[in-house]
């Protein structure tokens, strides 16, 4: 029986994927880097933004500018204000839920705050959101669920972990967690070959998790 749910943020609670590679790729093309949308979902989802930068340098044989990180958050930071907005059915999904929960997101914690309060989700998490940068641990490495299961006061047999990407599922995997990954139609087979159960739609998971 499941006894406490642990969201990713990013692409599982508000719907901010696109809106965030969208604009990574944007900045990274000026730089020369060329990447369809589809690709950036599999490449950079889940991980952490020195990661990404890591691939775009890799990708173009040099170093980017030292202000790249500071104008992608300003930029995407301003993007987010006016197009974030949350998944669909994980309002309804929350509120019906009788059991605890919380969100572990590889982002900075004003970032993850920024997102769940621009979506109205905010006052849903208060108190239950961890962040990578908080203990130095980033996905695929599953130190940020374990923490998240521990501070939740869940052995992890007790949690399930509700990821949309290749690292997060990995993370999950490696922490000992059952994934549910949240297919997008860029996702499928990626995750599905990581390990992670698919559902399509918040009913669906509610159906799977038999809540």
């Amino acid at each position: 029986m499941v006894k406490c749910i642990i969201f990713d943020c990013d692409g599982v609670l508000v719907d901010t994927e696109k809106i965030g590679n969208g604009i990574l790729l944007e900045m990274a093309s000026e730089h020369g880097f060329q990447m369809e949308l589809e690709d950036a979902y599999h490449l950079f989802n889940g991980r952490s933004l020195k990661d990404c930068f890591l691939q775009i340098e890799n990708g173009i044989g040099k170093k980017l500018p030292q202000d790249f990180e500071s104008n992608y958050r300003d930029r995407s930071f301003k993007a987010f204000e006016k197009e974030t907005k949350p998944m669909e059915g994980i309002v309804d999904f929350l509120d019906n839920l009788k059991i605890p929960y919380c969100t572990a997101s590889s982002g900075p914690l004003e970032k993850i705050r920024l997102n769940l309060g621009l979506a109205g989700l905010l006052d849903r998490f208060e108190g239950r959101i961890f962040s990578s940068y908080i203990i130095k641990s980033w996905k695929p490495d599953p130190g940020i669920f374990l923490h998240a299961a521990k501070e939740m006061g869940f052995n992890v047999e007790d949690c399930v972990v509700i990821e949309d990407s290749v690292a997060g599922v990995q993370a999950g995997i490696n922490g000992g967690f059952k994934v549910f990954g949240f297919a997008n139609g860029f996702n499928n087979e990626d995750l599905k070959n990581e390990g992670a159960i698919l559902f399509h739609s918040y009913d669906e998971l509610k159906i799977l998790l038999e809540l």
